[in-house]
């Protein structure tokens, strides 16, 4: 397995739809303004998160269940910046939506900047031939209040390629994310 360039990931972009919308290099300044970066880099693909938001609250003091979650866990929000309060976290999705290759698997990281403050980026790997948005989970570790900028960088990609195609894909499975859009809840 090799991890792959910003030439190969420019080339299965742009000739296979792989990142969409696609930025083919680093931003760091939008209308004159810093942003935490997103694009191409090195070796990697930084996303951006959309401004669709679901923060976690405990209001309704319900059990936490992988197999039976609860939708009114959530409260939803839509905007630019995200406060997720202490000790909580929001699931988001990123602006771009992928198109993963049958001999590629993708991992993700969060970006150093919000490592930094406190706030961890989780996201499972993106597997072969799984297609769709990315659903992201921001954890807030700090006892303050914390932001979230939409339409910025929030994770890396990273592309590994096998010397050979899977026997199964996701695809093949019928994984029951595939093709999400928007941000999505477990499912069990």
């Amino acid at each position: 397995m090799t991890i792959k360039s910003d030439r190969w990931i420019r080339q299965m972009s742009q000739e296979h739809r792989m990142i969409e919308p696609f930025e083919p290099y680093q931003v760091r300044e939008r209308e004159g303004q810093r942003v935490v970066s997103f694009g191409t880099s090195s070796y990697g693909y930084d996303v951006r998160c959309a401004p669709e938001f679901k923060i976690f609250t405990n209001i309704n003091s319900a059990v936490v269940d992988p197999k039976d979650f609860q939708r009114n866990s959530f409260v939803d929000f839509t905007g630019d910046v995200c406060i997720i309060p202490p000790n909580s976290f929001a699931l988001a999705r990123t602006v771009e939506y992928f198109r993963i290759p049958r001999d590629v698997l993708v991992i993700c990281l969060g970006k150093s900047t919000y490592a930094r403050c406190g706030i961890i980026v989780n996201v499972t790997p993106l597997e072969p031939e799984w297609e769709g948005h990315v659903t992201l989970e921001f954890s807030n570790t700090t006892p303050l209040p914390a932001k979230i900028y939409a339409n910025e960088g929030v994770a890396q990609m990273l592309f590994f390629q096998s010397d050979e195609a899977c026997q199964t894909s996701y695809a093949d499975r019928g994984g029951k994310y595939q093709g999400q859009r928007g941000v999505t809840l477990p499912q069990a």
